[in-house]
């Protein structure tokens, strides 16, 4: 009731008022597969578990579902969590497919059921250890981590390999499986921890990395450190115990088992093994002879480590790959005052063209919503296409995209675009680069708008960036209201009430709540939309003066036409337009992109003006080298642990030498597949590394014992090659084999496994190749230029005795 009068007639609001429950908001839509739709978004809290999150909404749909009314239905139309699951899911398929190649080659080298079990039980051991381990530390099983157990999985068995085979080759010299087990563990227990101690020395700069890139490399250095102490100390004692127990003496009787076996593969066997008694007598003569030529092998490796440079250089920079995440974002910009009706009837054409392209299983469309500061404007649009499960396809995300983006390229309404989300959910609203044009110097909005715009058309005419996208306008027609003071002083009018009345006509106000069917409503008062919808119309809308009486606001405030910036942007504190372009992987990567976009903003924008990164190419600008600070300190604290093992500045070099090969066959690799230098492809050189040390630490030690023994040095590097080429060629086979899965990676989350795979596959294959000749000419080089004897500061123990003890 709004008033009495005195003849009892009364006013009520419903007399002078359209009433209705309804929206709260219409300045945003929300529409399913053409269908009128209430979208909601849920999200986790920091710290959550997504898919727990996952279980407990569909529980609460499943129970809301009978309760809707006829007509009305609840879908989950994106989940986040079906790419989470996915990727697990491949990796743990990845996980046992690589354990089953290793197995394999553990059989093929060791061809008997008794020794291949010994390395293979480190596997389980080392997972479950490992799994334990990060429940303590606190982390989750995740797709990183998981991915780390998969690089892990060649790594925990090389210890027991290189435990087993000693064990074997002193049993077939003649000693029993016990004595065996301590020749062998008298032997390898050295190499062993140094090899852990090494492969840990590594990784420890990876896990004190901060930002996004440290989040990458901290999972994959916490789980394979751990992986990595578990396997040594299974080697160092369960291995061991295995082995003098498993093993028989070298005149046994084969048992049922190993006759099997010998039936069905002794075909593969024995060519296998007379292929690798011919390889290992080449090998020694090779060696032989580049030990007699050690000046020319340096001049090679000279050459091989310029080409490591070249190739540093050559292949492109990247950050973290763009991935088929099983949905696309695509937008529509309408010209400036283009109503939402109009948008709609565009969005509602770029769903038809989707419905036709193979791939595209639904859309959630949202007129009104602005794609880059995810504001609501009526001229532009987002439409989320949701895609096929990858069993149900055989395109990727990026080739429906540039179908989709061609197609779009058919209306002529509005400016239209499509493209993949962000790499990581947060960081952007694209998969490609993002930044804001500032105005340092105040030239203007209108001088911003015209630097954008010349920006834009650069852009457009660079090879392999296309036409970025732009939020800011500088010329949106407004409606500027001019208020004369004196007249609204003149007649009464406070300005709060004139504002006031203009506010709650034009834009709306809240007046109170209200309670309905158990639910608390706004109340919101608005001039009705007839009496606004012209501009003179504003010229009659009244408002109450001081005396009470009612004044036409036109008597008072003068309404012009202008144009002026929408939205109104600061970053950094400066005026900003925001701007978002994506590159065609096929001609740039990430890192060029956004190199070719900073020669163009020199070019382009005027004095007073320069751009700022934002989003995922912050974090690339900033933290995208960062292997320039983690290869050098790994490197540093590899070579002071084995300094401290061996005692000396020299013989750790023998080890380290080796190491920039890693990087000439990893990146050779990563070049010849059309890859960039992302974060992954850094995380399989940190891994390269590691193993690359391993196996020269094989060769070193067993030198070095040799020569301890009063061997000369190079007859003792001659020998350790012979001894340990065997252990050195099994541990890197298992390891490259494991990593095949990677590098044919399918499905979700594929292009990070394949990055890393194909990265660690040709490291791996490079450097054992190399560091076979390399190592010992090194250990030669350096002891000879050391040129003193090496002194053992450890006593030597005696040979293991059978002891004899009384009661």
């Amino acid at each position: 009731m709004l008033e009495a009068g005195a003849d009892g007639e009364i006013v009520r609001l419903r007399d002078v008022a359209r009433i209705e429950l309804a929206a709260g908001d219409y300045t945003l839509r929300a529409r399913l597969d053409g269908k009128n739709a209430a979208a909601i978004g849920i999200f986790q809290a920091p710290g959550a578990n997504a898919l727990q999150i996952r279980d407990a909404v569909v529980a609460k749909m499943d129970e809301l579902r009978p309760r809707l009314p006829p007509g009305v239905e609840i879908q989950s139309i994106y989940d986040t969590t079906i790419f989470v699951r996915d990727s697990i899911k491949s990796v743990i398929s990845t996980l046992l497919e690589a354990t089953l190649l290793v197995v394999l080659v553990v059989i093929l080298f060791l061809q008997t059921w008794r020794a291949s079990i010994i390395p293979l039980l480190a596997v389980p051991v080392s997972v479950v250890g490992t799994f334990a381990v990060l429940y303590v530390l606190g982390y989750s099983i995740n797709t990183l981590t998981l991915f780390g157990l998969v690089l892990a999985i060649g790594i925990v068995v090389d210890d027991a390999i290189v435990v087993v085979e000693n064990v074997e080759r002193h049993i077939e010299e003649g000693a029993s499986p016990v004595e065996a087990a301590h020749l062998a563990m008298r032997e390898v227990s050295g190499p062993i921890i140094a090899i852990a101690l090494v492969l840990c020395a590594v990784f420890v700069p990876m896990a004190f990395l901060d930002g996004v890139t440290g989040q990458f490399y901290k999972q994959f250095a916490v789980t394979i450190a751990i992986s990595t102490v578990i396997s040594a100390i299974n080697s160092l004692t369960l291995s061991p115990a295995l082995a003098a127990k498993l093993l028989r003496p070298r005149d046994a009787a084969r048992d049922a088992p190993t006759r099997v076996i010998e039936r069905l593969f002794g075909w593969i066997f024995r060519p296998f093994n007379r292929f690798f008694q011919r390889s290992s007598q080449r090998y020694e003569g090779a060696v032989g002879r580049a030990l007699g030529r050690r000046g020319a092998v340096f001049v090679v490796y000279l050459v091989l480590l310029a080409g490591a440079a070249v190739m540093f250089n050559a292949v492109p920079a990247g950050f973290i790959p763009v991935q088929d995440k099983l949905y696309l974002i695509a937008g529509v910009k309408m010209p400036e005052g283009a109503s939402i009706e109009r948008t709609d009837a565009v969005m509602k054409r770029m769903a038809a063209i989707a419905g036709e392209i193979d791939g595209i299983r639904n859309e959630v469309a949202f007129p009104g919503l602005n794609p880059l500061q995810f504001t609501n404007t009526p001229n532009n649009g987002v439409v989320f296409f949701t895609l096929a499960p990858f069993s149900e396809r055989s395109r990727s995300a990026e080739e429906i995209t540039a179908e989709l983006n061609q197609r779009l390229g058919e209306i002529q309404d509005g400016f239209t675009f499509a493209f993949m989300p962000p790499p990581i959910q947060g960081l952007g609203n694209g998969s490609g680069w993002s930044l804001f044009v500032e105005d340092r110097t105040r030239l203007g909005y209108g001088a911003l708008q015209e630097a954008v715009q010349a920006f834009q058309g650069a852009a457009a005419q660079a090879p392999g960036l296309g036409y970025p996208i732009t939020s800011y306008q500088a010329n949106v027609p407004q409606l500027d209201a001019v208020v004369d003071r004196v007249k609204a002083k003149a007649q009464g009018v406070p300005l709060t009430e004139l504002f006031e009345t203009l506010q709650t006509y034009l834009g709306s106000a809240y007046v109170n709540d209200f309670n309905l069917f158990g639910r608390t409503w706004q109340v919101i008062a608005q001039a009705d939309g007839p009496f606004r919808d012209q501009v003179e119309d504003i010229a009659n809308l009244r408002t109450r003066n001081a005396a009470g009486d009612m004044v036409p606001i036109g008597s008072m405030v003068d309404i012009r036409q202008a144009y002026g910036p929408d939205p109104v942007i600061r970053f950094n504190g400066y005026p900003a337009a925001d701007l978002l372009g994506e590159s065609d992987p096929r001609v740039l990567s990430s890192g060029q992109a956004m190199a070719q976009v900073t020669a163009l903003a020199a070019q382009v924008l005027p004095p007073g003006m320069a751009i700022e990164w934002s989003d995922l190419s912050y974090q690339q600008a900033t933290q995208g080298r960062a292997s320039l600070v983690v290869f050098p300190l790994a490197v540093l604290l590899a070579f002071l642990v084995l300094a401290a093992l061996y005692e000396s500045w020299t013989l750790p070099l023998a080890v380290i030498l080796i190491v920039p090969m890693t990087m000439l066959s990893a990146l050779v690799g990563v070049w010849l597949t059309g890859g960039d230098n992302n974060v992954f492809v850094q995380v399989g050189l940190v891994v390269l590394m590691g193993l690359a040390c391993k196996n020269a630490i094989l060769i070193v030690e067993f030198a070095r014992e040799l020569e301890l023994q009063g061997k000369g040095i190079v007859e003792a590097a001659l020998e350790a090659c012979r001894l340990r080429l065997r252990p050195i060629i099994m541990t890197s086979v298992a390891f490259i084999a494991g990593t095949v899965p990677l590098v044919l990676s399918s499905g979700a989350g594929a292009e990070v496994r394949s990055a890393t795979g194909v990265t660690v596959f040709a490291g791996m294959l490079g450097v054992t190749a190399f560091g076979l000749f390399l190592t010992p000419v090194f250990y030669v080089a350096l002891r000879k230029l050391a040129n003193r004897p090496l002194v053992s500061h450890a006593p030597r123990p005696a040979a293991h005795e059978p002891v004899r003890i009384d009661a």
